[in-house]
């Protein structure tokens, strides 16, 4: 039955790892871009597969994927098909790219987070979360207060990665935190609703590359501006 369980999981996939058509991304210049990364700032990304599409619908967000920058031009990221792998930066130069880094990181801490991920290296996906994503395929609505927690569904083996987990875990291996604890006590049924949504999410470790993103403790960090820009300089068509 798990051999079987196995082959299911493992055709489902390759299925969602299919590319679909999404929006040209803007060119990468990958040298600079590299000049610019600095170990364990985490790399956000508008990924085009099948499976890409599902977590940006269950997480409303345009992120779909999480990758930790290793040094040297390498990363670090929980494949669906290859598990937790290294993988050269020039595979991110098709996509849209966000940059988060986490604030007044050490050198020594950021060398401890990647070695918490380096640790993982050759771990496999967690095909229980392929099982629970496969059914997002079908075009039902999903409540919004539950597509986060959709993910989670079976998916609590923790000898397994998911790709933000991967990367949440290699933080919280130093103490450092991914999202803020909000109060309780709040009179605003909002607030205590989505404070109750933050412990759940620190309790099972169910972070998305979104929180990423959102987190007060990482720092959105984009490309240079061309030096000497003015934008009265131009010359349009019109």
């Amino acid at each position: 039955m798990n051999r079987l369980r196995r082959v299911i999981g493992e055709l489902l996939a390759r299925f969602l790892t299919t590319p679909v058509q999404v929006e040209p991304a803007l060119p990468v210049d990958i040298t600079a871009l590299c000049r610019m990364l600095r170990k364990a700032d985490v790399i956000l990304v508008e990924g085009d597969l099948r499976i890409s599409s599902v977590i940006k619908y269950l997480t409303q967000s345009t992120w779909s994927h999480a990758v930790l920058y290793a040094g040297d031009g390498e990363c670090i990221e929980a494949d669906v098909i290859q598990g937790v792998r290294r993988f050269k930066l020039e595979e991110l130069a098709r996509y849209h790219l966000r940059i988060c880094r986490a604030l007044d990181l050490t050198d020594e801490e950021a060398e401890k987070v990647v070695a918490h991920a380096e640790s993982r290296l050759g771990v496999q996906y967690d095909l229980k979360h392929v099982f629970d994503l496969a059914r997002y395929m079908v075009p039902l609505p999903l409540p919004r207060a539950w597509r986060r927690r959709a993910i989670a569904l079976g998916s609590a083996d923790p000898s397994r990665a998911i790709c933000s987990t991967l990367v949440a875990e290699s933080f919280q291996a130093i103490r450092y935190p991914i999202l803020p604890d909000i109060e309780t006590a709040s009179p605003d049924p909002a607030v205590a609703r989505k404070a109750r949504e933050i412990y759940h999410i620190h309790d099972t470790g169910l972070f998305t590359p979104r929180d990423f993103d959102l987190s007060p403790f990482f720092q959105v960090i984009k490309p240079e501006i061309p030096r000497g820009f003015d934008h009265h300089r131009l010359v349009w068509a019109d």
